[in-house]
């Protein structure tokens, strides 16, 4: 792969199919004016972001003389954000039988330990950052292992894909076997070398990573807390709330804290670019203080009922009164699928057994904008204003012999067919209907 494949290329492109992207919330103003659809539409990129949307017959007289790739039939969306996931347990997904804590110590810890050897995490991060790209997702969170070379391998691969990826060293200084333990001195020199080095190198960020509360201590959730200061615009991911028994536990390990959220709270870690995974067992209280703090919660559907944590209330989330902000993860590899799709999914089935509807455009809002705005880059990604960046995926609504079969219309031309197309598209697809994808314009995935 060579500088000029990689980095977006001079002049002007043209992409033409049905075009979907949103400009609001459909959680707090009706669909229809926040949804933005073309069905025969022209997407034009200039060195890498968006220059013009629109009709196509209202735009091609402009841009006749620049290439123009056609795809007839099929959705042009932004690209899928995905706001949890842990590339070093792509090798250990769909691992049978446990629940939250037991799993972390009969598969993760010891998989984790792999990823001090450099050369093989460069190895699992470029599967991991291929396997994100075939699944349609261009921008992730993600956790690394707690050796800095599994940061190092996983920006150097993102890097050289130009792709806009958030990550960071796994803080962790007790509760884990030995050889995955660092201090709460090192974890703050470590992962100080490591913001110097990476954040903001070309499209990366920086995310500050203590595990949970349970493998940390006071004093290391301090020292996180101190690189938050010092570094006020990277960002702070952890996990919150995710089961039963790690509630309880965390209710144990910090007897002085009101709960969960306040172990966090009182190092300082909980703020406008803090994203907590799960917030499953969240109290009404903690619901209202990451509102307060325009916190993020990453929903991890899939996830959560692998491994039986629970349904998480999307509907409070959401609520009018204390709106927190939602992404989507797939929290690979508790998680059972790269797919944000298939993820959105199990989204739906879960807010259908808290007796919720959790519509097409909802999930799909949460994929794209909503992620963006759940990780603060929806000046740059998350949907097609002028000026963003222009990473976007080609979907095909009729990627299988049962999806054509359910949806025998070429394509649809109103919002009401979009609609039911979009649904039909959440709950049947997967990677097979990501015919492909671009980033900053430059096509990196196409499917064979």
């Amino acid at each position: 792969m060579t500088e000029d494949t990689i980095f977006p290329e001079k002049g002007l492109k043209a992409y033409r199919a049905s075009l979907l992207d949103f400009v609001d919330d459909p959680f707090y103003a009706p669909e229809l004016d926040c949804v933005r659809f073309f069905a025969d539409g022209l997407l034009v990129v200039d060195n890498g972001r968006v220059k013009e949307i629109g009709p196509y017959e209202e735009l091609i007289d402009r841009y006749r003389e620049i290439p123009i790739s056609s795809y007839p039939g099929m959705l042009i969306m932004p690209g899928f954000i995905d706001t949890h996931i842990h590339y070093p347990q792509t090798e250990m997904i769909a691992a049978f039988g446990e629940q939250l804590l037991q799993w972390l110590t009969k598969y993760t810890f010891p998989t984790e330990g792999k990823f001090k050897d450099k050369e093989y995490a460069k190895k699992v991060a470029a599967f991991f950052l291929h396997e994100l790209l075939r699944n349609g997702t261009t921008t992730a969170l993600v956790f690394a292992a707690v050796y800095p070379e599994s940061v190092d391998a996983f920006f150097e691969e993102a890097y050289s894909r130009n792709l806009c990826m958030i990550a960071g060293k796994v803080m962790m200084d007790r509760n884990a076997p030995d050889f995955l333990l660092d201090t709460a001195e090192s974890s703050y020199t470590e992962s100080k070398e490591l913001i110097e080095r990476w954040h903001k190198k070309g499209r990366l960020r920086y995310a500050v990573t203590p595990r949970f509360s349970i493998t940390s201590t006071n004093a290391q959730l301090k020292m996180a807390g101190r690189l938050l200061k010092e570094y006020p615009d990277v960002y702070m991911h952890t996990h919150l709330s995710e089961n039963v028994d790690e509630v309880a536990w965390v209710k144990e390990l910090f007897p002085e804290c009101s709960g969960y959220l306040d172990t966090y709270d009182r190092a300082g870690l909980v703020g406008e670019r803090s994203i907590f995974a799960h917030g499953v067992q969240l109290t009404d209280e903690e619901f209202k203080r990451l509102s307060e703090a325009r916190s993020a919660i990453a929903f991890c559907p899939t996830s959560n009922l692998f491994l039986g944590s629970g349904l998480f209330k999307l509907e409070q989330a959401k609520s009018s009164e204390y709106p927190v902000k939602v992404g989507l993860g797939t929290d690979v590899g508790a998680g059972t699928s790269f797919s944000i799709l298939q993820t959105a999914n199990e989204a739906y089935k879960v807010a259908q057994l808290r007796g919720q509807k959790a519509t097409a455009f909802q999930s799909l809002y949460l994929a794209t904008l909503g992620g963006a705005k759940a990780l603060e880059l929806h000046d740059r990604i998350g949907n097609f204003e002028v000026g963003k960046e222009a990473d976007f995926i080609v979907l095909d609504m009729r990627a299988t012999p049962l999806m054509t079969f359910r949806n025998p219309a070429p394509k649809p031309s109103t919002i009401e067919e979009l609609a039911d197309a979009a649904f039909t598209l959440m709950i049947m697809g997967d990677d097979r209907a990501i015919h492909a994808t671009y980033i900053m314009g430059n096509l990196a995935y196409e499917k064979s």
